[in-house]
């Protein structure tokens, strides 16, 4: 199943796993519109239960323009991960050019109430070149 996933990242005993799809459904490329589903995989490999709190998201559409995304949880959620447990969702990603790319964080909070950063990798936005 990890093939599924196209790009990881790993930081203090949590993985994330990221697998992206261009949605050509979705988009409306006459008027400028490009739209990607991705999928997330938050993998805890901590001895500690980790509360996923906040999203920390840059976004980089292909002209350049970066748009920082801040928010609550993830999907109306702040799941919580006991260890060796992960926590899967998917969203999506409009951009008004046909590639881009997004990164980021999370913030976890520990039973302890201390905080975990965990990275969100890099992972490009490539729409095919039919859909150009």
């Amino acid at each position: 199943m990890k093939e599924f996933f196209q790009h990881t990242a790993m930081s203090d005993g949590v993985t994330v796993r990221v697998a992206v799809n261009f949605l050509p459904e979705q988009s409306r490329i006459e008027a400028g519109k490009w739209f990607w589903v991705y999928h997330i995989r938050i993998e805890n490999d901590s001895d500690e239960t980790l509360q996923l709190m906040t999203r920390h998201w840059r976004i980089t559409d292909g002209n350049g323009d970066v748009s920082m995304v801040d928010g609550e949880g993830v999907v109306g959620e702040q799941p919580v991960i006991v260890p060796g447990r992960s926590h899967d969702y998917v969203s999506g990603c409009p951009l008004p050019t046909p590639q881009g790319s997004m990164e980021g964080y999370y913030v976890f909070l520990r039973e302890d109430g201390s905080e975990v950063e965990a990275a969100i990798p890099f992972f490009p936005l490539a729409a095919p070149a039919t859909a150009r």
